[in-house]
Order: structure tokens, then C-alpha cells, then sequence
């Protein structure tokens, strides 16, 4: 008697654990799509031509097919272009394609690969990001750390598309806005008249900028909890990861010229008053930016590098966005990204990129002239700034030129 009922407890002790194991791994898996801004299934309707229509189904999704389509999204590939499907096996095709189906994927089929000379340059850029992180003659603050020890705020850069399977990285004054609108249209997070926006350019700009339309990793921790960085680890492994970077100085110059040349309220408040009473001998500057403006006032190019060399800027606050290295928005020694765009081949980086994440029948990367600023420029933009605060400006900014293969401004730095 007492043996049957020890068998009974052991039973029911076993059977709880196991609904506990599958609640589990329910929250941790099973529920990550579910903050997509639209239902992943049915959703909107895609157009594909008639040929490649996936006839609709009444199926209700269930538990295990939500696990399935979950699993089988990490085992389609992502970033290798695909086999020719004229090699594949014909056999039991619809029912194959059926099993493979994976809802909000428009992944387009190439049958012709990458041209060398660019499979070659993009190898050799992530190389390079390899070996500098191993190499101790590049240091910078956070290189060695790992990424469960990045804390949470430091991943606001970091957007994810789980419906292609996208993390980007965006640097500002690097093409970010155009990125930015390419991930809103890939994640149908914007409707209108309950169609998602397919055209990158007609996203109005405060929307591009809008936190809300981007969900990042910084956010994982208020969806998930404990699981967020159990998940993050498993997107970075199994996601294709891109950013775009541009020479530094030159992006400097850039931000220079958008937040302090032009009428800027916010930064004017935030950044120009403190470097006219700090540097232009200004105790009392004028109180918003349309006076400053007014009375051709507004710090110098000079000015904002004093500002950026001086000690008491980042006891104050980190640098903002628009100036912080790339190092300390995107963690290349911690993430090992599959892609590494530059801003000055930015029309062949982005059609290799999007051809390679096989979305290029889906979006086209918009391409803008607007503001450029030419790394021809930094002598003439330089000239105003005594050679010893280059050089330390170059100490500032050297993990980003050494990390991501941009030359050493000698001609600047040796005057």
C-alpha cells in the first residue's frame, strides 16, 4: 500500500514538474513574437505573383505550431544566398512549402551570387573588426567586457525586425534616418488606411525618430524580464546584424553643421549655451536660438571640439548620440556583426546588404544628397583648431578609425 502511494506522489510531482518546464519555455520562446506592432499571423495580405500564393488556410494556430513556426524561422538561413530550386526536390512540393511556411516572411530568391570583389571587401571589413578587438594595442573603455555586462540603456541602438530577422545598429549623422525608415517599412509597424508603408520616403521625419516605431533591445526588459537576455543571445546568434559607420572626423564635421549651424531649440538649450559661457567668454547668451540667430551668435566649430575634449562634458552627462563613438553605440566587440556598411560606398553597401538579406523585392534604399558632408572638407573645417587638440581628438576617437579601417588624418594631425 505505502509503495502504490508513493508511486502516486511520484507521479504527480512529475507531472507538475513537466507543466512547469513547459510554462517555461513557453514564456521564453514561445511568446517572442508576440510584441510585433502587428499580429504575426494572419496579418495584412502580401501580393506575390500568382505562381507563388500560399492558399489560405482556416487553420486556428496552437500551441505547437506557434512553437514550430518559432523554430523554423531560426532554421531557415539567413544571410547565405539559396540554393537554385531547380536543384531541389520537386516532390511533395506544396506539402513541403506548407512545412516551411513562415508567416510575414518575403524573403526574395537569387540565382546569381554577389560579386567577388564585395563578398571580399565585406569579409575583410569584419576581419579587421575581429582582429582589432583581439588586439591590445586598440584600448577603449568596455572592450573586454562581455555582453550580459553592457547595461541595459547602452542597447537603445539596437533595433530588431523579427519578421526578416534584422538587428541594426544605428549611428547617427550615418545615413540612420534612411536605415531607420528601411526597418519600419521591413516590420510593418506603420499602417495607413491598414496597409503597411512600403515607401521609405513617404514616413514622415518625426516618425523615422519616433522611439515608438522601433523596438530595440533596450526594451526587452520591460517585455520579457527575466528571460530578455537569454533571448537577446539568441537573436544576435541566429539574426543578420548590420551597421553603417563614416569616417569620424567627418561625422563630427556633419553634426556639427546640422545641430548648431541650423535652428536647433533643443540643442541650442542644451549644448550651444553651455559652450558659449564656457568658451566664448558669453556669461549670459542669448536665451533661445531664434535671438542667437538673430544677433549671429552660435559656437564655432572650435568651440564644439573644446567642448568634447574638455573633462567636465562627460562628468556631466555621456556625449549625446550624434558625437558618442561608434564603439559605445554599437559594442563590435561583443557583437560580431555580419555586416559592416561605410557611408562612402553607401549605394553599393546597401544594395549588397539588402540583396543579402534577401528583401530587395521588398524595399529599396533611398538614396539623398541632402547635407553631405565631404571628407575633402577636413582641412578647411580643421584649420580653426590648434594641432595639439587634434591630436587629442584623435586619441578621443581612435578606437572608431582603427576598428573600422579608416586611415589616420596625417595631414592634420602633423602640421
Amino acid at each position: 500500500m505505502g509503495t502504490s502511494r508513493m508511486f502516486r506522489i511520484f507521479v504527480v510531482l512529475g507531472s507538475a514538474f513537466m507543466i512547469l518546464l513547459i510554462i517555461i519555455y513557453w514564456d521564453d520562446v514561445g511568446a517572442s513574437h508576440l510584441y510585433l506592432h502587428t499580429p504575426v499571423s494572419p496579418g495584412p495580405k502580401v501580393l506575390h505573383p500568382p505562381s507563388q500564393q500560399r492558399p489560405q488556410t482556416s487553420r486556428t494556430p496552437s500551441f505547437l505550431s506557434d512553437i514550430d513556426a518559432f523554430v523554423n524561422q531560426f532554421l531557415e538561413p539567413g544571410t547565405g544566398e539559396p540554393t537554385d530550386p531547380a536543384l531541389t526536390d520537386t516532390s511533395n512540393q506544396s506539402e513541403k512549402a506548407e512545412e516551411r511556411y513562415i508567416p510575414r516572411r518575403e524573403w526574395k530568391i537569387h540565382l546569381t551570387p554577389v560579386a567577388a570583389e564585395l563578398r571580399e571587401r565585406q569579409e575583410q571589413r569584419r576581419r579587421l573588426l575581429q582582429e582589432m578587438c583581439a588586439n591590445d594595442s586598440v584600448v577603449f573603455p568596455g572592450k573586454n567586457r562581455t555582453f550580459d555586462d553592457i547595461p541595459n540603456k547602452e542597447l537603445d541602438h539596437l533595433i530588431v525586425d523579427d519578421r526578416h530577422g534584422i538587428i541594426y545598429c544605428y549611428v547617427p549623422k550615418v545615413a540612420c534616418s534612411n536605415w531607420k525608415r528601411i526597418m519600419i517599412v521591413l516590420s510593418e509597424s506603420l499602417l495607413q488606411d491598414g496597409v503597411p508603408q512600403r515607401d521609405p520616403l513617404a514616413i514622415p521625419r518625426d516618425l523615422v525618430h519616433n522611439s515608438s516605431m522601433h523596438f530595440t533591445f533596450n526594451k526587452f526588459w520591460k517585455r520579457y524580464g527575466k528571460f530578455a537576455r537569454h533571448l537577446m543571445k539568441v537573436k544576435l546568434k541566429k539574426y543578420t546584424k548590420f551597421l553603417f559607420v563614416r569616417d569620424p572626423f567627418v561625422r563630427l564635421i556633419s553634426a556639427y553643421r546640422n545641430k548648431f549651424e541650423l535652428r536647433n531649440e533643443d540643442f541650442y538649450r542644451r549644448f550651444a549655451q553651455v559652450m558659449l559661457r564656457r568658451y566664448a567668454n558669453q556669461p549670459t547668451p542669448p536665451a533661445s536660438v531664434d535671438e542667437a540667430f538673430a544677433v549671429g551668435v552660435h559656437p564655432s566649430f572650435s568651440h564644439f571640439i573644446q567642448y568634447l575634449l574638455d573633462p567636465q562634458t562627460e562628468k556631466d552627462m555621456p556625449f549625446n548620440e550624434h558625437w558618442r563613438q561608434v564603439y559605445r553605440l554599437c559594442h563590435p566587440c561583443q557583437i560580431q556583426y555580419d555586416f559592416v556598411g561605410h557611408l562612402e560606398t553607401a549605394e553599393e553597401d546597401a544594395e549588397q546588404l539588402l540583396r543579402q538579406m534577401r528583401v530587395d523585392n521588398v524595399v529599396e534604399f533611398p538614396t539623398s544628397h541632402r547635407n553631405l558632408t565631404a571628407s575633402s572638407w577636413e582641412s578647411d573645417w580643421f584649420s580653426t583648431v590648434p594641432v595639439e587638440a587634434r591630436r587629442e581628438l584623435y586619441k578621443l576617437y581612435e578606437p572608431d578609425f582603427r576598428l573600422f579601417g579608416y586611415d589616420r588624418p596625417e595631414s592634420l594631425l602633423n602640421e
